[in-house]
């Protein structure tokens, strides 16, 4: 037993949606009626969002063991962001229940490092943990503008994720704090080389908060992905290009 919310509609092979840091599974109702048509949608908030209750400690390993609980035996996986580093951690670490394997707006390593100049600098999302106790609300309606920035419906994909921030409730502050840590410290470099599921790297090419240049990268390093650029996206293509991104899903599904 767990305690993930997770709505599940449609019919087939399973797709299981994971969103990322500050939002919840119903990001993803723009994209879940079309979806729904092929596969058994499974769309998950992850612990502490939404539905779902708090786990501790909250790192990518407990959080794959928690959604490894609850998901059925088999299925295709899709994450967003944070979404996408729990994802490639579920590929790496459930190899015979992980079928296929999307990202989108994903970085391996979402800050820079002495070897790594394809994410943003540490004193970004440090800001953003350090905003949360004396502006909460402010913080995150800052962290989706940097998600929106850069698309070429930016007005209107912020529109939508600010519409859907709290639509199931405010994380903790906690929770969030611990959701930046592990995007301001992962690092999944090492491990993509043993990743063998087939994947498809969907990138935005106008994304500020992972880089096309990052997807690109996580594309050539997984040994049996390709990328996807979406024309005009940011962070979020699924909400600004939705149409691109159901065909590109759709399509690898079947391929």
């Amino acid at each position: 037993m767990t305690d993930l919310h997770i709505e599940s509609s449609g019919a087939g092979v399973n797709l299981v949606l994971l969103h990322g840091w500050g939002m919840h599974g119903g990001v993803w109702a723009g994209v879940v009626p079309a979806l729904a048509q092929r596969y058994r949608v499974h769309v998950v908030d992850l612990p502490g969002y939404g539905d779902s209750a708090a786990i501790a400690p909250y790192t990518l390993d407990t959080l794959a063991q928690q959604l490894a609980d609850a998901l059925p035996s088999r299925f295709h996986l899709c994450g967003w962001s944070l979404g996408g580093q729990i994802a490639l951690t579920l590929a790496a670490t459930y190899p015979s229940r992980v079928q296929r394997l999307v990202t989108v707006g994903c970085n391996p390593c979402f800050v820079n490092r002495a070897d790594w100049s394809l994410g943003v600098a540490p004193t970004v999302l440090q800001l953003f943990a350090d905003g949360l106790a004396h502006d909460y609300a402010g913080t995150l309606k800052r962290f989706l503008a940097l998600q929106a920035q850069g698309d070429a419906a930016a007005r209107a994909v912020l529109g939508q994720l600010r519409a859907l921030l709290f639509a199931r409730g405010q994380p903790t502050e906690a929770v969030l704090k611990d959701g930046l840590a592990i995007l301001l410290h992962a690092d999944l470099r090492a491990n993509l080389a043993g990743i063998t599921q087939a994947a498809l790297v969907i990138h935005g090419e106008h994304d500020t908060l992972a880089p096309l240049a990052a997807g690109q990268w996580l594309a050539d390093a997984l040994p049996y992905a390709r990328l996807h650029a979406v024309a005009g996206a940011s962070h979020a293509p699924f909400l600004s290009h939705s149409a691109d991104f159901t065909a590109a899903l759709t399509d690898f599904l079947h391929g």
